[in-house]
């Protein structure tokens, strides 16, 4: 039985061309999903999107109460620090109200968050999550998608829908691999938009299909997303679905396999429908067996195994024999079973062919190829029946219609039976129905016509079977090898009984023809299919005649269609040629000639016919020599028949030339692309061909032979380089955990491209931890590693820099070709070429304090005491190292603490000491220079506890507070402690200065912690703390209990002194006193003093520092530690621990070196910090003079500058003891500056005898000139009324005559330089009128504060003319340090740095005075003498006076060449006459002048002038009177010469010549940095040499002279 066929499928193309789906944009996000949790309906998730940082995002949860009682609850605030929300506290809801609780949201940094709320009942806990997202691109669809059962080269589909739940517009492409096909497969969508995506599967191989399509979305960076599709393909194949009935409930997918007739009576029929649906792009044949069987006789059921072992014995022809006879066979001997199971004759010869197998025909060709409706059968038949088409034409009258004689064959070699199908009610029947017929004979039947009604039309199929006799019973089959199935004989019969004259019924039908023969081969059999559909009521007949057109076979030619049925026509046709034929086929309906349809068809023989792109050239662009480069190369069928190609390149180009594929089928006019490969192995041009081969897919088609095409293929080897355009390329500073990205432009000037692969190796050039480095991700990223660069093109490849550390970052990119043998990293390591080199920095923001002053209360603090108080070196240190991670938990100042006292995420804590100051005085002020010496902008912010705190509602506040608190909130709201700026910006090299103040309004100790916050930086908590006394009150302020003493090594034979400073910070003189008790128990090895103090007692004025010195003498290496009592005289006492540390210099490093050993350092001011009312400012306000032997001289130039424009400043230095005026000097110690200028100013330390650590304070006192002048005259004019109303005075009284009452005197006497004043009243009259009294202003000594600055009444101020008061002057702060050594110390531990001083020791301990007075042999009479005694008492100044003219006198005699002369002429002169009269005691005199003066002489004479020697010669020797005197002359004159040299040798080690030599330099230095310093040197410019030509004039007057230089 022939299976209903269905159309063929459309092609993948038609489908990629269909539009699957609308976009459609959703109205609205979806609400939010609730969940009820114990009667308490709440949002399950609450999301911020949008938000931007620095801002703050509020949402609000609602909780409403769906119960019906009512509920409390309370809640826990959200774990991290970004949620915010009001402080916790019970809830109350009844039955229906809703609660709103605001969420705040404060992001920190650009992340995802995520957190959660809890609230909690008594049923138990439920939790609300909070999640804050980033604006994304995402898209929703299903994970996977199933797709109908497909047969091969068949097409089923599916649609899923496509959602952007994302934030962004949206791109998305899909990458779907064969045979799978999405349309769309690319498109944008809106956020919210949907898209409804179809997915079209294709199969070309039965399989079971499990593959991902992938979909890349998203903007610049690209994401992906996979989904699942799965399908199932088989070859051709049936479903038979078993039709349910009414009451019979069948699951859905559920397969019935039992068809159930149920009980059926005897003579009745029942009928039972069986659907059978053939899922393939071909018709195909069924095989129906079964077996019948009762209950008591029940015989081998028949299986699909028999039906296979029936053909393969049709093949092997034993199907003509009955069972019977293969059964005595088989147990003869004669027949055999293989190892199918099916029959087969026994070999004769072991060598003997293979018995044959059934191969499985086509459906067509088995269809038409039945012998019948053409000539060719495929096996001969076993029973044929004649004939098996009749049409009865016309039957009337009914009754005399002869009857059809049925001839039926038994061709086999057995007796078969056959029986026909009774039909009951049918018109048509044969006789016998059931017949016996011999091997190999014919049997005759006959077919009985008995029509009932005129008019009609009659047909019908007869059906019979034929079986050989012996299967009657089951019992007679012995093997099942031998089981022979029946045969169906079918024979269809057609009549009508209309009459002359009757028009028949007029067929209504549909008729669906092709217009064309499928394509195929020549000399190819083709078919088509055709479907006439009956849409009337009545019977249709239909008759082909095939004789109008023998080129078609039909099948059924014949045939009866039933009302509502339908009939599928095969043609079958056979091309010949390639010229397109015309088939006619007449279709007669209802045995009408009128009623005749012609069917016309075309038919066509294909040809091969291939196409070459580009006339079958293909060029290859050159290649690097190694590489591949692959094209694609298309080639086209253009014939409607699949076709197989094959490529075939020559065996010697097979390594250089590939394709892929190089076979496959092309379907009708398919064009495919294909990869060529070309990879060159040595620089040349290429000229390489390729065949091509096709044929016909069916390799059984009878066409002619394949047709082959040429390929020709140009390409050429190269080789090239890459360059980067920037080889160096400087990032520069980027903060820790920032990113940064640039582009390299990698550049390639050759003729080929070249696929690179690039590799990064990283740097690290500043100190770090290897251990901590290494577990660090690679701070530099690649978007691609991999690449092509184009010929003579560039490409740019994306870099991404974040820093994970503060360090100096280099990375060395490198670049290798890739080549089929060098793939990756690994394979390229060798290979590798430098191609750029890339460096940044990872910084942090930070600052420095730079400097830092003191005013108001504190202006006697010293700055370097003041940088101890303030912590300032741990403070800058610390700013120099990486903040720690808890540090960045909030990476900008933000409001995070709910409570008064915030949270400390910081590790560091610095102390703030303001000092102390009496009550009521000036606020304590300190100025800050905050410096960025960093490469990035500083944020920062000083934060206050308030700062920090967020602002909640005063109900959710605790209303008890800490005592701590309390005193916090006493200190915020009186504002006793100010910071101004509290926050700022700084540029990088930016400096700003900030105040810092504290008030004294309440007697007591004042704390304050203060958070420093660097945005994205360090965070550090400063406590501020400050110290406020009464009035009367005598107080030293300890900055600590504990002191540290530098470490000094053992074994120094002259420790150094250090100095304890001590601040009196009361308005009272404190006497202080140390306790020596503990310090004498510290006394080791014969009482040995570890720690000596130097000064145990002393004074310290109010406001001012006073030092005690100690000596600190270790004798092993170890730690020292003394508790000593510090008694103050009238105020609190204080035990302070000294502690000291001794060191062995022989057994510590060069790297472990102690931190006593200073440098010779310059710490540079600032010009902006500056105190209000400041007027000049100091180059520098520290300078370290380092490690300096003792009897040297260090020496450091300060410049003043004065900042007014248009006034001129006076100066002073100040140094403030007497031991520091021993050692240190100041040149100038005063002057005057102009407006805009400065002044050098040379501090010079030259330590005398003590060895000590020096820290010493230097002020200098500056007044601007104007101010000093004014108080001048003012104090001249108050002296001038002071003497004048001493001795005047002014008589009012008119009345003198008149009789008064005595009164009391009102006035003292005038000479007194304080007057009493009386207040003046209406019953009293003065007689005299006086000017104002002169008083003198009493100075205070304790620091002045709004108490002390209360002028005098107005009254008091009308009457008394108060003593001008000098000007107060501004104060600089010089902080001078520096540690002298002994000789021996400083050369054992810095040998290297000795020769760099001079070591100008004095000649004795005396003074300089007792040297003169004692110096000479002849002491007594000098002491007599008035001038030397004169001498002696001069001062030290007048003294250096002295030396500098005799100096200069002498100097400028040995440069004098006159002299010279003047000398040698009088030792030539004769004796004079007046040299008889001398005395005794001036021949003495005489004889010392000679031996001293002589080779002075000669010396100056020969050392000098060598030149004029040889005329000394000639002048001697005219003079002489013979030439022994001038031998003697000469031998004479040269050992003068020697001596004159050992003398010189002498004087240079004399320690005067050293000093003197030490002086000038130093003199000549200073000169020349004075001189630069105006600008009258530059001491950077180049020198240089102009040659200036000679004027006219000079050149007539003096031609030879040389020209001049400047």
């Amino acid at each position: 039985m022939l299976a209903q066929a269905h159309g063929e499928p459309q092609s993948p193309e038609a489908f990629r061309k269909l539009c699957c789906g609308c976009v459609r944009k959703l109205s609205a996000r979806k609400a939010k999903k609730k969940g009820v949790f114990w009667g308490i309906e709440v949002a399950e998730t609450l999301r911020w999107h949008g938000w931007e940082l620095g801002k703050e995002m509020i949402k609000h949860l609602i909780l409403k109460n769906v119960h019906e009682k009512t509920q409390k609850l309370s809640y826990r605030c959200p774990s991290t620090r970004f949620f915010l929300t009001v402080f916790p506290q019970q809830m109350t809801l009844s039955p229906g109200m809703s609660l709103t609780l605001p969420i705040v949201f404060r992001p920190t940094e650009k992340r995802e968050y995520k957190d959660s709320i809890c609230f909690k009942k008594a049923e138990g806990e439920f939790s609300v999550t909070l999640h804050a997202t980033l604006p994304v691109s995402c898209l929703s669809f299903p994970s996977a998608v199933q797709l109908p059962i497909c047969a091969v080269h068949n097409v089923t589909e599916t649609t899923f829908p496509m959602r952007n739940i994302g934030d962004l517009v949206t791109v998305f492409a899909w990458e779907t691999p064969s045979p799978f096909y999405m349309t769309p497969d690319c498109g944008m969508l809106n956020p919210g938009a949907e898209c409804v995506v179809k997915v079209v599967f294709q199969p070309k191989e039965a399989l079971m299909y499990d593959v991902a399509a992938t979909c890349w979305f998203g903007g610049e960076e690209k994401q992906k997303r996979t989904i699942q599709l799965k399908a199932l393909s088989k070859y051709p194949f049936l479903r038979v679905c078993v039709t349910a009935e009414e009451d019979e409930s069948i699951q859905p997918g559920e397969f019935r396999d039992v068809l159930c007739f149920g009980s059926v009576p005897v003579g009745t029929t029942v009928e039972k429908c069986v659907e059978i649906f053939n899922l393939s792009v071909e018709p195909m044949y069924v095989d129906f067996f079964g077996t019948c069987h009762s209950d008591t006789a029940k015989p081998a059921i028949l299986q699909a195994r028999h039906l296979s072992w029936y053909r393969t014995n049709i093949v092997r022809g034993l199907t003509f024999y009955p069972p019977d006879i293969l059964n005595a066979m088989l147990k003869d001997g004669k027949l055999q079973v293989d190892e199918k199971g099916a029959l087969m004759l026994p070999p004769e010869i072991p060598q003997d062919k293979p018995p044959k197998e059934y191969l499985e025909a086509d459906s067509i060709t088995e269809y038409f190829h039945d012998g019948v409706s053409s000539d060719l059968a495929l096996f001969p038949p076993h029973v044929s029946v004649s004939p098996r088409e009749y049409d009865f034409g016309c039957c009337m009258p009914l009754h005399k219609v002869e009857p059809l004689p049925l001839c039926v064959t038994n061709h086999t070699k057995g007796k078969i039976t056959v029986a026909w199908t009774p039909s009951h009610g049918s018109a048509f029947r044969v006789s016998p129905e059931i017949c016996d017929i011999p091997p190999l004979k014919s049997s005759a039947f006959r077919v009985l016509f008995q029509p009932t009604q005129l008019n009609s039309l009659y047909a019908a199929e007869l059906e019979g079977f034929a079986f050989y006799k012996v299967l009657r019973h089951y019992s007679n089959i012995e093997e099942d090898a031998t089981i022979c199935p029946s045969w169906c004989l079918t024979v269809r019969l057609r009549a009508h009984t209309y009459e002359a004259g009757r028009e028949h019924f007029i067929p209504q039908y549909i008729l669906d023809v092709p217009k064309t023969f499928p394509p195929v081969a020549l000399n190819t059999d083709t078919y088509c299919s055709m479907l006439l559909l009956n849409t009337g009521t009545s019977l249709i007949t239909f008759s082909v005649n095939e004789a109008a057109c023998p080129s078609v076979l039909v099948k059924p030619r014949t045939g009866h269609i039933m009302p509502g049925g339908q009939q599928i026509f095969f043609l079958f046709t056979h091309p010949v040629n390639t010229v397109s034929q015309q088939h006619v086929l007449p279709l007669q309906l209802n045995s009408c000639p009128g009623y005749t349809k012609e069917i016309a068809l075309w038919s066509c023989g294909e040809s091969l016919h291939l196409v070459l792109e580009g006339d079958g050239n293909l060029y290859f662009k050159p290649v690097y020599i190694g590489t591949s480069s692959t094209r694609m190369y298309t080639i086209k069928n253009c014939t409607r028949l699949p076709m197989v190609f094959t490529w075939k390149i020559h065996q010697s180009d097979r390594k250089i030339l590939s394709v892929s594929p190089t076979a496959g089928i092309l379907q009708p006019y398919e064009a495919m692309a294909q990869a060529w490969t070309f990879t060159p192995d040595k620089e040349t041009k290429y000229l390489l061909q390729a065949m091509v081969f096709v044929r016909r897919k069916n390799p059984e088609a009878v066409s002619p032979e394949g047709v082959r095409y040429a390929l020709q293929i140009v390409g050429e080897g190269a080789l090239g380089t890459i360059r980067a355009q920037k080889e160096h390329l400087d990032l520069g500073n980027i903060l820790v955990g920032d990113l940064q990205s640039c582009s390299i432009v990698l550049l390639n000037d050759g003729i080929c491209s070249l696929k690179y692969i690039l590799s990064v190796e990283q740097l690290i050039t500043r100190p770090c931890d290897p251990e901590e480095v290494c577990s660090d991700p690679l701070a530099l990223e690649l978007e691609h590693s991999r690449g092509t660069v184009a010929a003579r093109s560039k490409a740019f490849v994306r870099i991404t820099v974040r820093p994970a550390r503060r360090l100096h970052y280099t990375w060395s990119i490198k670049y290798a070709i890739c080549t089929p043998t060098a793939t990756d990293l690994v394979s390229t390591k060798e290979e590798q070429q430098p191609l750029c080199c890339i460096i940044a920095t990872g910084v942090y923001p930070t600052f420095c304090i730079a400097d830092a002053c003191s005013a108001g209360s504190a202006s006697g603090i010293s700055k370097l005491h003041l940088w101890r108080l303030f912590s300032l070196d741990t403070l800058n240190e610390y700013l120099e190292q990486d903040p720690t991670p808890s540090e960045l938990t909030y990476r900008v100042p933000t409001r995070h603490s709910t409570c008064l006292i915030p949270p400390v995420y910081t590790p560091l804590l610095l102390d703030f000491n303001f000092g102390a100051a009496p009550i009521g005085s000036e606020p304590t002020l300190v100025m800050l220079l905050l410096v960025n010496k960093g490469v990035v902008p500083v944020e920062w912010a000083f934060l206050f506890p308030s700062d920090q705190k967020m602002d909640i509602e005063h109900w959710a506040e605790d209303a008890e507070f800490t005592p701590y608190e309390l005193h916090q909130m006493r200190i915020q709201d009186n504002q006793l402690f100010s910071v101004s700026p509290k926050s700022g910006k700084l540029l990088p090299g930016q400096e700003e200065s900030v105040q810092l103040s504290h008030r004294h309004d309440f007697i007591g100790t004042d704390h304050l912690p203060v958070l420093l916050k660097i945005s994205y930086g360090h965070e550090i908590l400063l406590n501020f703390s400050g110290m406020t006394v009464e009035q009367d009150q005598r107080y030293i302020h300890f900055a600590s209990t504990k002191h540290h003493f530098a470490p000094v090594a053992i074994g120094t034979s002259q420790p150094p002194t250090q100095i304890y400073e001590l601040y009196n910070g009361g308005s009272m003189p404190v006497m202080f006193e140390v306790q020596l008790d503990n310090i004498v128990r510290t006394q080791e090895n014969f009482w040995h003093p570890v720690f000596l103090c130097l000064t145990p007692r002393g004074e310290i004025p109010p406001g001012t520092t006073g030092h005690i010195e100690w000596i600190f003498s270790p004798l092993e290496a170890k730690t020292y530690l003394v508790d000593v009592l510090i008694h103050v005289l009238g105020g609190e006492s204080a035990l302070i621990t000294f502690q000291g540390e001794g060191y062995d210099p022989n057994t510590i490093g060069a790297t472990d070196t102690p931190s006593e050993i200073l440098s010779p350092s310059v710490f540079p001011g600032s010009t902006q910090l500056n105190l209000p009312g400041q007027v000049a400012t100091l180059s520098h306000h520290r300078i370290c003079l380092g490690n300096i032997p003792d009897y040297t001289k260090a020496t450091q130039l300060v410049f003043l500058n004065n900042i007014l424009e248009s006034k001129a400043v006076v100066f002073a230095w100040q140094i403030n003891t007497c031991k520091d005026k021993k050692v240190l000097q100041i040149s100038p110690e005063s002057g005057v500056v102009q407006p805009g200028e400065s002044i050098p100013c040379f501090i010079t330390l030259q330590p005398s005898g003590s060895v000590s650590f020096y820290s010493i304070d230097l002020v200098c006192e500056v007044y601007i000139q104007e101010s000093l002048v004014q108080y001048e005259r003012d104090l001249q004019e108050w002296e001038r009324e002071k003497e004048r109303q001493a001795v005047e005075f002014t008589i009012t009284e008119k009345d003198l005559g008149t009789k008064k009452k005595p009164k009391s005197p009102t006035a003292k006497s005038s000479d007194s330089a304080e007057t009493e004043n009386l207040p003046e009243s209406s019953a009293v009259i003065r007689k005299y009128k006086t000017l104002p009294p002169i008083k003198n202003h009493p100075m205070p000594n304790q620091p002045a504060g709004h108490f002390q600055r209360r002028l005098l009444v107005d009254k008091e101020a009308s009457l008394v003319w108060v003593k001008p008061e000098p000007p107060k002057p501004i104060l600089l702060y010089l902080a001078v340090t520096a540690r002298s050594y002994s000789t021996e110390d400083f050369l054992s531990n810095f040998t290297s740095e000795f020769p760099k001083y001079f070591l100008s020791r004095p000649f004795s301990n005396q003074p300089l005075e007792s040297k003169f007075v004692h110096g000479s042999r002849d002491g007594d009479r000098m002491d007599m003498d008035p001038k030397w005694l004169s001498l002696a008492a001069a001062s030290k100044q007048e003294l250096q006076i002295a030396t500098d003219v005799l100096t200069g006198v002498i100097r400028g005699l040995l440069e004098s060449t006159q002299f010279h002369d003047v000398v040698r002429r009088s030792l030539d002169e004769p004796i004079p006459y007046f040299s008889q009269f001398w005395c005794e005691e001036s021949a003495e005199l005489q004889d010392g002048r000679e031996w001293s003066t002589v080779p002075s002489r000669v010396s100056a004479s020969q050392d000098l002038y060598p030149e004029k020697d040889g005329e000394r010669k000639e002048m001697r020797q005219e003079n002489s009177p013979s030439n022994d005197l001038l031998e003697c002359s000469e031998k004479m004159s040269e050992i003068l010469h020697h001596e004159q040299l050992r003398v010189q040798e002498m004087m240079s080690r004399q320690p005067a010549f050293g000093t003197l030599v030490v002086q000038v330099l130093e003199n000549t230095l200073q000169n020349i940095l004075i001189e630069a310093s105006r600008g009258e040197v530059v001491l950077t410019a180049r020198p240089r040499v102009i040659a200036l030509p000679p004027s006219p004039s000079r050149r007539i007057a003096n031609p030879a002279s040389p020209p001049s230089r400047a």
